[in-house]
């Protein structure tokens, strides 16, 4: 027997998910280890193979490959807890990541306070030399004004560098000389080229992005290389692929190189699990929706395909890189419900986290949090949580919700029923800002609810949103880990172009294309001997625009004698299917070439289905307050059938999740066990 395993850190919990390749599931979680995510990961793989009846040593020698989701850069950005970074850019512009275009994060916000960037000023250096756009070199690198600098950052005890001279994505030679000394005056330092990590126009971002890898690299270096560490001594030999926040996996190395490509590394597992599903299920158009311990991400799988974003900010650091387009709410199961003046209830964006994590949990949190109020309106079953190895103490809960009812002048149950409406349309608004303020008609979508918590607040949620689906797989609570499961190798490459259609030269852009091609196939062969695929696209926009859109190149011929003419009316097509218009008299302008290398992974093996059982009975009732106590049967989530129709109310349990269908909720168990909700009025 062969394994694949996905494991994924979150803010409270540790996933993870193992495939054999008969294609049965199994999947656990163990708390989380902020200080060192290592520890719950190897935590979690020794609580795994006791699942599976296994020693550590044996599980690992029948492991092909494992695959991680991280947090590590995410929290090195929100904490603020990266390297010491140095940045060399042209003289002159030494500023550029403080004036920011010239915006604030919130631009009508008078009072906002100023963010000190994360390379402060005093370890900025200009540096005299100068490359003009059309890549010549007008100011040859002054090896004194770089020695200068580099004796700088010495001094100031800098231990990770970002150089980012201008124009350098059309010539790197002054970043490639840059480095050379780099290398040789500091060894141990980590390096980032803006012309490795994001070789393309628009200054701000190219710096802002290679900064934010200075920043970080260090960090994953260390956490990476002493995880691998740990898994060879337990008994791994297999490659540790590391998911970036476009959706792919890469090795340690790349991750290491393009540190930054990692910032949005667990929820994009999540993604990759809601495309996969999305073709299962045959439905389409999927809004995915995973709420954590801490967080809830939402996104879209539009047409069977996941929507990418090259303008990601994180923690106010803007990140240019291809990233899946997740937005992310302060609001999970351990967000913390407090009163605030007027006699107002808010939740979050404060978690209590897996330390010391809900009341309910026992290990001294002191805040209610919105699992206490699950707990306290028995939507948890205390006496089987997790499996029944942990027991929640809901007297506690409601001791808690009795005090928070008292500021809010009403009794116990009102507060914990409040504060699971107040997380509801936080939620909601969060979805709503995925599609309706980006002109989709959420309506036509089906729901995807997954992650431990999500199962609560689902169908709800689709009812106040005018949904009439929502399907929640069995690997709810672990999909962002199966996700991992389903994903390809991905290679991401940019590489400025400027240039109208009608004018560019079509020799020049057919080598810039065939050379990227051949490069990412050539880094990708390194390691991987499979399939290899190359995906051509093209930023574009009309002149006047200020941003790009993507433009899938497909089967364009770029030798054909009208590969331009028909880039634009591709152009035109993908402009009118966003913004409902196109403006044929006007040529576009082609900015960047995109090309992803891909390596196919082998298929994801079939899980068995449950056809051939007999539907399972409720293993009982417990009360649940929906605005009154009402009596709602339980049912096993594992022991469901193809074809099982529950109807609500009615509690659906696993160890790691609960659904629950409010009245007039319809919910059918498909073929492998996953439950398919109509949604009641």
């Amino acid at each position: 027997m062969s394994y694949r395993i996905a494991v994924d850190v979150g803010g409270t919990f540790t996933d993870l998910v193992a495939v054999d390749s008969a294609g049965r599931v199994t999947f656990v979680k163990v708390p989380s280890t902020p200080e060192d995510q290592a520890i719950g990961f190897m935590d979690g793989i020794a609580r795994l193979a006791e699942t599976l009846g296994l020693a550590v040593p044996d599980l690992l020698a029948d492991t092909d490959q494992v695959l991680h989701g991280m947090t590590v850069a995410t929290n090195a950005l929100l904490e603020r807890k990266g390297a010491k970074v140095g940045l060399l850019t042209t003289e002159g512009h030494r500023d550029v990541l403080e004036m920011r275009e010239g915006l604030k994060p919130d631009r009508y916000n008078l009072r906002l306070p100023r963010q000190e960037p994360i390379v402060p000023r005093h370890l900025r250096f200009g540096v005299r030399e100068r490359i003009r756009a059309d890549g010549r070199v007008e100011t040859p690198l002054d090896r004194a004004s770089l020695d200068a600098a580099i004796a700088a950052l010495k001094a100031e005890g800098v231990t990770s560098v970002a150089v980012a001279y201008l124009h350098s994505y059309r010539n790197d030679r002054h970043e490639r000389e840059t480095l050379e000394a780099l290398q040789a005056a500091m060894p141990e330092a980590s390096i980032s080229l803006s012309s490795d990590v994001l070789p393309q126009i628009k200054e701000f971002e190219r710096v802002s992005t290679t900064a934010v890898n200075a920043y970080v690299a260090p960090l994953i270096k260390g956490y990476l290389e002493g995880l691998e560490g740990r898994l060879r001594d337990a008994g791994f030999t297999g490659p540790l692929l590391i998911i970036f926040s476009h959706g792919g996996v890469a090795p340690v190395g790349e991750a290491v190189r393009i540190a930054a490509g990692t910032v949005l590394s667990g929820p994009a597992g999540g993604l990759a699990g809601g495309r996969r599903i999305a073709e299962m299920m045959g439905i389409p158009d999927l809004i995915t929706f995973d709420v954590g311990g801490t967080s809830t991400d939402i996104s879209m799988v539009m047409n069977g395909d996941v929507v990418l974003s090259s303008n990601r900010t994180m923690a106010n650091e803007r990140i240019a890189m291809p990233s899946l387009d997740i937005v992310t709410l302060g609001a999970g199961g351990g967000s913390i419900a407090r009163p605030v003046a007027g006699g107002l209830l808010t939740v979050g964006p404060e978690s209590a986290g897996a330390r010391p994590g809900p009341i309910c949990y026992g290990r001294g949190g002191t805040s209610p949090t919105v699992t206490d109020a699950s707990v306290v309106l028995g939507f948890l079953d205390p006496d089987n949580f997790a499996g029944g190895r942990s027991r929640l103490d809901r007297d506690a809960a409601l001791a808690a919700f009795a005090t928070l009812g008292e500021a809010l002048k009403v009794d116990a149950l009102q507060a914990a029923e409040g504060v699971h409406r107040v997380v509801n349309t936080q939620m909601a608004e969060g979805i709503r800002a995925v599609t309706v303020r980006r002109g989709v008609d959420p309506r036509r979508f089906g729901l995807l609810g997954f992650g431990g918590a999500a199962g609560l607040h689902v169908t709800e949620l689709a009812r106040m949103l005018g949904l009439r689906r929502v399907v929640v797989p069995r690997v709810a609570s672990v999909l962002s880990a199966w996700g991992m499961l389903t994903t390809e190798l991905r290679l991401e490459a940019v590489q400025s172009l400027l240039g109208e259609a009608d004018t560019l030269d079509v020799e020049a852009v057919q080598a810039l294309y065939a050379g990227m091609v051949a490069d990412g196939r050539a880094r990708m062969a390194q390691w991987f001997d499979g399939e290899i695929a190359a995906r051509r696209k093209a930023d574009m926009r009309y002149g006047e625009q200020v941003f790009e859109i993507d433009v899938e190149l497909g089967d364009i011929d770029l030798q054909a004698p009208d590969a331009m003419a028909t880039l634009k009316r591709s152009f035109e097509a993908r402009h009118e299917e966003l913004y409902a218009y196109n403006l044929p008299d006007q040529q576009p302008v082609l900015v960047n070439a995109r090309v992803a290398t891909v390596g196919v992974l082998p298929d994801l093996p079939q899980e068995p289905t449950v056809e051939d059982r007999e539907p399972a009975a409720p293993k009982g009732a417990r009360d649940i307050y929906l605005g009154g106590w009402t009596a709602a049967e339980v049912y096993e989530f594992p022991l469901l059938a193809a074809g099982q129709v529950i109807e609500g109310p009615a509690l659906v349990e696993s160890e790691t999740t609960t659904v629950l269908l409010r009245p007039g909720d319809r919910g059918t168990a498909t073929a492998h066990g996953w439950l398919d909700i109509a949604v009641g009025s």
